[in-house]
């Protein structure tokens, strides 16, 4: 009965997964419950999750990577990184791949790419370089840095630690990242030959590039507007802002028969689209009002207050709720003017709106409150880059920090919990962290979900629901070698987590490659690492990776760019992978 209600509760799972009806972390923790309601797991063995091995060693090196990341080490690069970026398209490519695959090893995945992409979208602006050339690359290259070393990415801890919990041998940091670095030569290879060719340059795709861009929004035209009984042609909206005027709500009978000679009245409703640099000046104008501008009357025309666009990063906070839900213009002072939810850009009803990861929003504030919730990781600025002054008294211990706390894993001094543990103790105790600081860089989403998933891997050990998986795969592929039989265990996990995550894939996996390895009486490591991979380089969608959606909004992709780009190199990787993986790792 146990077996048919863990089946039963992990096909409920991924069906939540796959229709993304709750953020992941909080269907993770869904599946944990009805675990235990069930009875499948008990109190203790259902929340073991958080004291979990992974889970800890996770939230230590988020800790430690937080503090090398607040350090402003990567940010004494960005000069650097922009003048070299501005040469040419390939050199600007060549650079941020390997910064980011470089970082990514050793730092949170979409830490980097969080700083990366201000960074990158100030190169766009000031180049001809189209965002969507160079954030897909951007993004695809962290995920590639994160499978070289033990810490670079969640999922790798995660597989690591069920080989000790089945009493095998952990992987060691560098252990597997011979075979990393030829998935990741294969790969950058595809980038820098293929991207200039398949990565999409279009209109849309260029607009975060100049100053073209363009918004739609509702404005109304007040008593002292200097447009009030003027011609569209001579009116200073098209004249001095650019403005386009689409449609005249006037009398509550909709305009859209709009010319150049029609005339503007006081009281009209205008929806137009503005470039955001004229939308700044425009909206400290007297005589016209927007749609969603929460000013007071006294702050109105005040230069304190200007345009920013934002992003949603995968551990913001205000993911999953509406503006009206949050009290957003109350609690946070910003007015939201429009928000970019994938291609579709939201004017009405904004309040109502739920916010979703990656979504662009569109606020007008003053740049100390923008500051101010991003430092608290609600949003990440993108439409301007701030160099941040580089710390050296916080530099150099958290540098060294950083070494200390990989080389003492690597060298086997210590296992990578304690090591990573004892670096978190002292990014605080050194000063390069406060506490709030240092629980601020936890992503608590992410250590939730992996808490969450560990137990869908428990209780399929639990109840040998691994073991009858494996069983039935090795009496299905018994026909085939130990090589094949990889090669479908990857293409299932790449599968996976393009359909549900790379975390949950992983939990439900890693157990099933164990026994199946037991029961084919081969070396495991190849099917883990096998696993491993899979579930970290994923570039099919824009969902299956949080750096991928990340980039989706700011490169103005479409879904078809990551099926069109992302699936060949799904495939080479796959291929190469079965390949590479068996040399490094025999069976």
């Amino acid at each position: 009965m146990d077996l048919i209600l863990t089946f039963g509760i992990i096909l409920i799972g991924v069906f939540l997964f796959v229709k993304d009806y709750f953020s992941i972390d909080t269907t993770s923790i869904l599946i944990m419950t009805l675990f235990i309601v069930a009875g499948v797991l008990s109190p203790e063995e259902g929340f073991s999750g958080f004291n979990h091995p992974a889970t800890l060693t996770l939230g230590c090196i988020f800790v430690v990577s937080g503090g090398v990341f607040n350090s402003g080490i990567l940010d004494g690069l960005s000069e650097t990184i922009i003048k070299l970026a501005k040469i040419h398209y390939l050199v600007a490519l060549v650079v941020f791949c390997f910064i980011a695959g470089l970082f990514s090893a050793f730092i949170n995945d979409t830490a980097v790419v969080a700083l990366l992409l201000p960074i990158a979208l100030t190169v766009c602006r000031e180049t001809n370089i189209s965002p969507g050339k160079l954030l897909m690359p951007i993004s695809f290259a962290a995920l590639f840095g994160g499978t070289c070393t033990l810490i670079g990415t969640s999922t790798n801890i995660l597989v690591s630690s069920y080989a000790k919990s089945y009493g095998l041998a952990e992987f060691g940091m560098f252990e597997f990242s011979g075979a990393a670095l030829c998935l990741l030569a294969v790969g950058f290879a595809y980038l820098f030959l293929a991207g200039p060719f398949l990565l999409p340059k279009s209109k849309n795709s260029e607009q975060l590039t100049k100053k073209t861009e363009k918004y739609i929004t509702e404005v109304r035209i007040e008593a002292d507007s200097p447009d009030v009984n003027k011609t569209i042609h001579k009116s200073r909206l098209i004249n001095k802002f650019d403005v386009r005027i689409l449609s005249i709500l006037r009398d509550d009978i909709i305009i859209n028969d709009v010319h150049t000679d029609t005339v503007l009245h006081e009281g009209d409703s205008l929806k137009i689209m503005v470039p955001p640099q004229a939308f700044s000046h425009l909206l400290n104008t007297k005589g016209y009002k927007f749609k969603g501008d929460k000013r007071k009357k006294d702050e109105l025309h005040s230069d304190e207050y200007r345009l920013y666009e934002v992003i949603l990063p995968f551990d913001s906070t205000l993911i999953g709720n509406s503006l009206d839900g949050l009290k957003f213009s109350e609690i946070y002072k910003l007015s939201v003017l429009a928000i970019r939810h994938r291609n579709e850009i939201i004017l009405d009803d904004l309040p109502s709106v739920d916010l979703k990861q990656g979504d662009m929003l569109l606020v007008m504030g003053k740049k100390e409150t923008i500051d101010e919730l991003e430092s608290d990781k609600l949003f990440l600025t993108l439409s301007e880059y701030d160099k941040k002054k580089l710390n050296y008294k916080k530099a150099i211990p958290a540098i060294l920090i950083g070494i200390a706390v990989i080389m003492a894993a690597a060298l086997n001094l210590t296992n990578i919990l304690i090591s990573a543990m004892v670096g978190a103790l002292l990014m605080i105790l050194t000063g390069v962290l406060k506490p709030n600081e240092a629980y601020q860089a936890v992503e608590w989403k992410v250590i939730f979900m992996m808490a969450g998933v560990l137990s869908m891997g428990s209780a399929l050990e639990k109840t040998g629901g691994a073991a009858m998986i494996a069983n039935f795969i090795e009496t299905t592929l018994g026909q085939y070698n130990a090589h094949v039989t990889l090669s479908i265990i990857y293409l299932t996990s790449v599968i996976g987590t393009n359909l549900i995550s790379s975390k949950a894939t992983a939990a439900l996996m890693s157990p099933v490659v164990i026994s199946l390895a037991a029961a084919m009486e081969v070396n495991y490591q190849p099917f883990l690492i096998a696993v491993m991979f899979a579930c970290s380089l994923t570039f099919m969608t824009p969902m299956s990776y949080p750096t991928n959606t990340m980039v989706y909004g700011p490169g103005n992709y479409k879904f078809r760019d990551f099926l069109k780009f992302g699936t060949p190199l799904n495939i080479l990787t796959w291929l190469a992978a079965s390949v590479v993986i068996p040399y490094f790792f025999p069976f």
